[in-house]
């Protein structure tokens, strides 16, 4: 009897022992109520190894199979794939948490507050703000540069409309800049009024404003706080829409220290010296960091009546809007960018501008039918060049909450007409296309949860309008989902790596109390991350 127990107890070891090592190795398991996975499925269990999805399923399945000396138990929690914003403007977001936050203002003397509220805790000898829409305001009109001059007669002082397509200057910014009455610029306008220059400057103008530099330590510190800021919300990956050779080579600089965590895909700015320098070189195609886009404004903005368009503005008779440079100059470039095997990326808001587009885009795709060409904003489309844009394999780029934001004046600049064919997303995806979504921040709030639910809802904060604005282009939980995610991946040509959580992904993941399907309108906005991880690693919980 006692031969037969010590066998028993013997045998029962050897299995206790034998059991971890039938087991793979993982270097951290993810227990959760769900885990998205696509529209075709969830799981409740996720093993990683190295930085990437090693296998999923459900709790069972992977405690069964897998092992690892780190648990991570998120229960009654959900995780999604980690946001991919597809058009923001992350360096300027970054340069914005040192600047006047004019977003939200009601009035032009709200606006006003908030510069001299900054400059009394700020000493500066140059104010820069951003953020103001004079279509917010009671007084719908451009404010102009007096009360600036009387209040900061000696400081120059800048202050940028919230798309960056126009801004106020007082009068020590315009001498600083060289900027007279008799200043021309093609592509722009210099407002006048009685006393001379008003102060606004729209589009290509904007240019002509000469701002101070900021050193490398004062531009990576603010980068190192934006990007705090943007895993706190989720973001695992963004795609910066237009920088300088400069501010390239500093996140650059800041990838290789390994000090910048999420994933950045920097479109080049139109610039002569930037696109030269890149073209010169390799292009940079690393897990962290992908620089192979130049990004070209052919137009200006809605909001500033600057975008182009095929007919008259309905409240401007006599305005079409601005084409930024002549065509040929475009044509030139995409003809380059073809034969470099680059991609391009175009601003295009206006009808006229995206018409433009569609012939242009025609050039990559003669010479390569994956080119994956991008129009950035794609707000106004004719119907009769959407099966074009089909054809060419054109890539839409939107920020819903562009429409949620310009519903309350857009058909005042388009007409009962062309509203119909604007700030269109279920139309592209009808049509065949992949629809990356983004939010332009800091143009909007960098709040992905805005963006789902203006793609979902066609609403703002308040519910508004009932129904949705042209609730037609509303997109399903999974198509917003997808556009938010893997939809950016794919126009970033890193379909294959990210934006989903699938076995041999990047591990880039979110995690949420609740099911985002089932939030409401009304409480989407509120939604908090509880934690968001990249490579499997979290750099930010709570």
């Amino acid at each position: 009897m006692r031969k037969f127990l010590a066998l028993l107890i013997f045998s029962l070891a050897l299995i206790s022992c034998q059991e971890p090592a039938n087991k793979t190795q993982a270097d951290m398991l993810v227990f959760a109520e769900s885990i998205y996975l696509s529209d075709t499925g969830q799981a409740q269990a996720m093993a990683i190894k190295d930085g990437k999805v090693m296998a999923t399923g459900s709790r069972q399945e992977i405690e069964e199979h897998y092992q690892s000396p780190i648990i991570k138990a998120f229960e009654g929690m959900h995780i999604y794939p980690g946001f991919n914003d597809a058009h923001a403007h992350f360096v300027g977001y970054a340069r914005g948490l040192g600047r006047v936050n004019l977003m939200g203002t009601k009035s032009w003397d709200e606006c006003l507050q908030r510069v001299q509220a900054f400059a009394e805790r700020t000493e500066s000898d140059y104010i820069i703000g951003r953020g103001w829409d004079q279509n917010d305001w009671e007084q719908k009109e451009y404010p102009t540069r007096a009360e600036l001059d009387s209040m900061f007669p000696n400081i120059p002082v800048v202050l940028k409309r919230v798309d960056g397509h126009a801004a106020l200057a007082n009068q020590a910014a315009l001498d600083f800049s060289g900027i007279k009455a008799s200043t021309f610029v093609d592509g722009g306008a210099l407002l006048k009024n009685e006393q001379g220059l008003s102060g606004i400057l729209i589009d290509n103008a904007v240019g002509l404003i000469k701002e101070p530099v900021l050193d490398e330590a004062q531009e990576k510190a603010l980068i190192l706080r934006a990007q705090e800021h943007c895993l706190q919300q989720g973001l695992t990956s963004i795609t910066d829409a237009g920088l300088t050779k400069r501010e390239i080579e500093i996140i650059k600089d800041l990838v290789e220290s390994d000090s910048l965590k999420i994933r950045l895909n920097l479109m080049v700015s139109d610039d002569s010296a930037s696109i030269a320098y890149y073209f010169n070189q390799e292009p940079i195609e690393t897990p962290k960091l992908r620089v192979k886009t130049v990004k070209f404004y052919l137009d200006g903005a809605l909001g500033s009546r600057g975008a182009l368009l095929l007919e008259e503005y309905s409240d401007d008779p006599g305005n079409y809007g601005l084409q930024l440079k002549p065509l040929d100059y475009f044509e030139m470039m995409a003809d380059s960018l073809a034969h470099q095997g680059w991609q391009m990326a175009v601003h295009a808001i206006g009808d006229s501008a995206n018409r433009m587009v569609s012939y242009l885009f025609g050039i990559g795709h003669i010479h390569n039918p994956d080119h994956r060409w991008r129009i950035e904003h794609a707000q106004i489309v004719h119907p009769e060049d959407l099966a074009i844009l089909k054809e060419i394999k054109a890539i839409p780029s939107i920020q819903p909450t562009h429409a949620t934001s310009d519903m309350y004046w857009a058909e005042d600049r388009l007409g009962a007409e062309r509203i119909q064919y604007a700030y269109s997303a279920k139309t592209f995806l009808n049509a065949g296309l992949v629809l990356p979504l983004g939010t332009d921040f800091p143009v909007e709030d960098i709040n992905p949860m805005y963006t789902l639910r203006a793609a979902m809802y066609r609403q703002d904060a308040a519910g508004y309008p009932p129904g949705g604005f042209r609730p037609q282009e509303a997109l399903s939980f999974d198509e917003a989902i997808r556009g938010m995610t893997w939809s950016g991946a794919y126009a970033s040509f890193e379909e294959d790596v990210k934006g989903l959580l699938e076995v041999g992904y990047y591990a880039d993941f979110i995690v949420v109390k609740e099911d985002l399907a089932q939030v409401p309108v009304e409480k989407m906005g509120a939604v908090e991350i509880v934690a968001t991880a990249v490579d499997g690693e979290f750099w930010y919980s709570h």
